[in-house]
C-alpha cells in the first residue's frame, strides 16, 4: 500500500496509509529525531487496528525485508490483515499521539513506550521496551490476571513467574497438571494481550508485569496485540478473532467417555459395553490405551498400528459390535516425529518425508478404515510450537479426507494458541488426591479463558493414591459431569468404572515403579455400593442437560465464549465474583460449585447479584453474598439464575438415542430472560449450509409469558410437531404444547 510521510513538529518520521487521517499531536518541545532502538537494534514500529478494540504493535529490524513486510505468520494466528489505520515510525523525538481504530495510542522514545487509551481517556495498557534486551514491562492493573494456558499456579496468575514451557516435565504436574502455554493474558481491569512473537517468559511478581524474550537476538521481530475493552465477552471474541473460533465437535464427544488400560480379553471388551447398557449408565465413547504404558492395550507397542491379537483378534468385528451398542471407538497414539511438519494434503517428495503430516497420517489409515471414530494423541511434550499445531491440525484434517462430512474428534495433551480450531485438551497425568481435585477447578477456568473451551481431566486422577476412595471418585465425577470433556481414566482403571467400586477387587493395579505417593486405598473401599447410583444420577443429569450444553458449544463456536466460564465473564463489575476461582458458570445460567474437601458437610460459595434458585430444591436465594450450602455425598451445589430458561431432554443412554419424551423448558421466574436453543444433526458439517434450528425463547416475567419463535432463516428439525413441556421452577404448574414452527406464547 502507498504510504504518505507525515512531517511532524519536533522531529521524527511517521508514515500513514492514506485512509489514516487521525490527528498527530506535536511534541511539547522541538528536538532532533533519533532512531528507535530496541534489543540493541534500530527498529521500525508499526501500529494498526485489527478491529475497533484491538491494536497491533510490531517491531521489525530497520534494514531488513521484515521492515516493510508482515511479521512472519504461523499456525497460531488467523488474523492476516489489519482493518484500520496503519502507521510506521522509524525515528522519534518527544511524544506522538495517534488514533488507531477506536483507541488512542501515544508513542514516546528513550525508552520506547507505547501507551493505549480508550477515547474517553482511560488508560488501558502501556508497554515499555528495554533498548538493550528487548524485554518489556506492561501494566497489570487491579484485579486478577487470567489466561496463560493450562497449568502452573492458579487462579489469579499475579505473583508468579511463567517460563511457558510445554509438557508434563514440571514440578507441579501432580497437582496443577501438565502445562500448555498460551501467551494470552487477561487483566480483569479491562485489557488483554496476545504476544504472537517472540516466544518468552512472564514475570508477574511485581507491580508491573514483565515479558522476557529468550535472548536479545530473538527479541525482534515482535508482534503484540492489545485488546482494549472493559467487556469480558468482547475480550474473548478478540482472542477468537486473532487465533480462530473453536471448532464444532460431534455431539457424541460431549457424552460420557470411558477410558481403558490393561485389557484381559475380547470377551471383557464386549461384556463391558453390554454392562453399561444393562445397567442403564449413559455412555458414548470407549477409549483404548496402547500397549507400552500398560502391558495389554489395543496395539503391540508404542507407535504401533498393529493390533494386539490377544484382545483384538478381529478388530473390525469388535468395532461393529461396539457401534451396535452405539459406542464410539477412540484409540491412543504416541511417538509423533519431533520435526512434524507439512499437511495431510502434501504429495510427492513432501509426502515421502517420514516427518511430513501426510506420511504420518497415512500410517493411521488402515486402522481408521476399520471403524475408528476418534484419536487420543498422547505425548508430544518435546514438539516445538509449530509441530504441536501441525499435529493438532493433522487429526482434524486427516479424518475429513476419508469422511469429508463427519466432524472429527481428537483429545490432545499438547497444543498452543489456535488449537481450539481443531482439538480437545486434558490436564495430563495428575494425582488422585483432594488437593489435586481442588486445583483442577481453577485450571479449567484459566484454560477456558485461554481460548481452549474443550477441556477436562482424568476423572478420579491418573495416578492412584491411598486418597482415591469412593468419596473422592464421586466428587471428581460430579465435577467432571460439568466439564466439556467428561472422561474417566487412570491407573488401576477399573476404579474408574461407575460400578468399579463394588467389585471387591481393584483389578489391574499398574502402580509398580511409579512416583510417590502412588498406592491403593484400604481394601474396604472396594465394597462401596453407593458410588454407582451417584454416578448414574450425574450421568443422567449430563444427558438431560445436553440441549443446554450443545447450545453453549455452538455459542463457543460462534463467539469464542468458553463453556466453562469464570464468573468474571458475566459479573465483571463485581469484585467478589471476579476473584472466585473455586466455582464457575456452566454456560450463562448455571453456577457450579464443586465439592473438593474430604468429608464435607457444607460448601461455601458466592452467588452474584440477583435472585438464584437451588437446582436441587428450587428454593430461592438472594445473591450478592456468600452462602453456605449443606451437602451430602450425592450433592454438588448447582444454582440457576432468575430469568434463565433451561432446556432439558429425556434421559438417554447415548446422545443420539431417539427417546419418546418431550423437550422440557424449565423457566426460572423473577426476571426477564432469553435463550436461543440450538440444534443440528450433531454429526455432519451440514449446519454450515444452514441445516440447523435456532428456537428463540423469551420469558416476560411481568406477563408470565414464554414466547417461542424460530430465528429468521431457521427451521424446526424432526420430529414435527415438537412436543414441549414448559414448567415454572418452584411452582407446581406446567403447560404441554406442540410447536409447529409458528410463533406462539405459553401463558402462566
Amino acid at each position: 500500500m502507498f504510504c504518505a510521510s507525515l512531517a511532524l513538529i519536533g522531529g521524527g518520521t511517521i508514515s500513514a496509509a492514506p485512509a489514516a487521517q487521525s490527528s498527530v499531536a506535536p511534541s511539547k518541545q522541538s528536538q532532533a529525531a533519533a532512531p528507535i532502538v530496541v534489543a540493541g537494534r534500530k527498529v521500525q514500529l508499526r501500529l494498526s487496528a485489527v478491529s475497533g478494540d484491538i491494536v497491533r504493535l510490531r517491531l521489525s529490524p530497520l534494514a531488513s525485508k521484515e521492515a516493510s513486510g508482515p511479521t512472519q505468520e504461523d499456525l497460531a494466528l488467523v488474523a492476516k490483515g489489519d482493518a484500520g489505520e496503519k502507521y510506521s515510525i522509524t525515528s522519534l523525538s518527544g511524544q506522538r499521539s495517534l488514533r488507531v481504530g477506536n483507541r488512542r495510542v501515544t508513542v514516546s522514545a528513550n525508552p520506547l513506550t507505547v501507551a493505549v487509551k480508550d477515547l474517553s481517556g482511560r488508560s488501558v495498557q502501556q508497554l515499555q521496551f528495554d533498548k538493550d534486551t528487548g524485554a518489556f514491562t506492561f501494566v497489570l492493573g487491579d484485579g486478577p490476571i487470567f489466561g496463560l494456558g493450562e497449568g502452573g499456579p492458579q487462579f489469579d496468575r499475579r505473583g508468579s513467574t511463567y517460563p511457558m514451557k510445554s509438557g508434563q516435565g514440571v514440578a507441579d504436574l501432580k497437582v496443577n497438571g501438565a502445562r500448555v502455554p498460551i501467551p494470552w493474558l487477561i487483566g480483569a481491569a479491562g485489557w488483554a494481550m496476545f504476544v504472537h512473537t517472540p516466544r518468552g517468559s512472564y514475570d508477574l511478581t511485581g507491580k508491573e508485569g514483565r515479558f522476557m524474550p529468550g535472548d536479545s537476538a530473538t527479541a525482534i521481530p515482535l508482534d503484540v496485540f492489545i485488546v482494549a475493552t472493559r467487556d469480558p465477552v468482547e475480550i474473548m471474541k478478540g482472542y477468537a478473532l486473532l487465533t480462530g473460533y473453536p471448532h464444532m465437535p460431534p455431539l457424541w464427544a460431549l457424552g460420557y467417555q470411558q477410558s481403558h488400560r490393561t485389557l484381559a480379553s475380547r470377551e471383557e471388551i464386549i461384556s463391558e459395553a453390554k454392562t453399561f447398557r444393562e445397567k442403564k449408565l449413559p455412555c458414548d465413547v470407549f477409549i483404548y490405551l496402547g500397549t507400552g504404558f500398560c502391558p495389554s492395550g489395543w496395539n503391540t507397542g508404542h507407535g504401533s498400528f498393529k493390533f494386539n491379537e490377544r484382545v483384538f483378534p478381529d478388530p473390525e468385528e469388535i468395532f461393529r459390535e461396539l457401534h451396535e451398542q452405539n459406542l464410539h471407538v477412540v484409540l491412543h497414539v504416541v511417538n509423533p516425529p519431533l520435526d512434524l511438519h507439512g499437511t495431510v494434503n502434501d504429495t510427492g517428495a513432501e509426502a515421502a518425508d517420514e516427518s511430513d503430516a501426510a506420511n504420518v497420517w497415512t500410517k493411521h489409515l488402515e486402522v481408521f478404515r476399520l471403524g475408528v471414530d476418534g484419536w487420543w494423541p498422547d505425548e508430544g511434550d518435546k514438539l516445538d510450537i509449530q509441530a504441536r499445531l501441525v499435529r493438532n491440525t493433522m487429526y482434524w484434517e486427516g479424518p475429513q479426507k476419508e469422511r469429508p462430512n463427519l466432524r472429527p474428534y481428537a483429545l490432545h495433551r499438547n497444543g498452543y494458541a489456535g488449537m481450539q480450531r481443531y482439538a480437545w485438551l486434558w490436564s495430563g497425568d495428575v494425582d488422585s488426591t483432594w488437593q489435586t481435585l481442588a486445583a483442577q477447578v481453577p485450571v479449567g477456568i484459566n484454560t477456558s479463558l485461554s481460548g481452549e473451551p474443550f477441556w477436562g481431566t482424568d476423572t478420579g486422577g491418573f495416578v492412584t493414591t491411598p486418597e482415591l476412595t469412593g468419596e473422592l471418585y464421586v466428587r471428581w465425577f460430579q465435577f467432571s459431569s460439568f466439564c466439556p470433556l467428561f472422561r474417566s481414566h487412570g491407573r488401576t482403571w477399573k476404579l474408574r468404572l461407575p460400578w468399579g467400586w463394588n467389585l471387591g477387587d481393584p483389578g489391574p493395579v499398574e502402580l509398580e515403579r511409579y512416583r510417590s505417593p502412588a498406592g491403593l486405598p484400604e481394601s474396604k473401599e472396594f465394597h462401596n455400593p453407593d458410588v454407582e447410583p451417584i454416578c448414574r444420577k450425574y450421568l443422567d443429569l449430563r444427558y438431560r442437560l445436553m440441549p443446554y450444553l450443545y447450545t453453549a458449544v455452538r455459542e463457543a463456536h460462534a463467539t469464542g465464549l468458553p463453556i466453562l466460564r469464570a464468573l468474571w465473564l458475566h459479573y465483571g463489575d463485581d469484585p467478589r465474583a471476579v476473584e472466585r476461582g473455586d466455582e464457575y458458570l456452566w454456560g450463562r445460567d448455571v453456577l457450579v460449585a464443586p465439592v473438593t474437601e474430604r468429608g464435607a458437610t457444607s460448601r461455601k460459595l458466592y452467588l452474584p447479584r440477583g435472585l438464584w434458585y437451588d437446582y436441587w430444591t428450587e428454593a430461592k436465594v438472594e445473591g450478592a453474598r456468600e452462602i453456605s450450602r449443606a451437602v451430602d455425598l450425592t450433592t454438588m451445589p448447582l444454582y440457576v439464575r432468575a430469568g434463565a430458561i433451561i432446556p432439558m431432554g429425556p434421559v438417554k443412554q447415548y446422545t443420539t438415542e431417539k427417546v419418546d419424551g418431550p423437550l422440557t423448558l424449565v423457566v426460572y421466574p423473577g426476571a426477564n430472560g432469553e435463550f436461543a436453543l440450538y440444534e443440528d444433526d450433531g454429526t455432519t458439517f451440514n449446519f454450515e449450509k444452514g441445516e440447523a434450528s435456532r428456537l428463540r425463547l423469551a420469558w416476560n416475567d411481568s406477563r408470565r409469558t414464554l414466547n417461542l419463535q424460530l430465528e429468521k432463516g431457521s427451521r424446526v428439525l424432526a420430529p414435527l410437531p415438537r412436543k414441549i413441556e414448559v414448567r415454572l421452577a418452584a411452582q407446581k404448574v406446567s403447560r404441554s404444547v406442540e410447536f409447529t414452527g409458528k410463533p406462539m406464547d405459553v401463558k402462566f
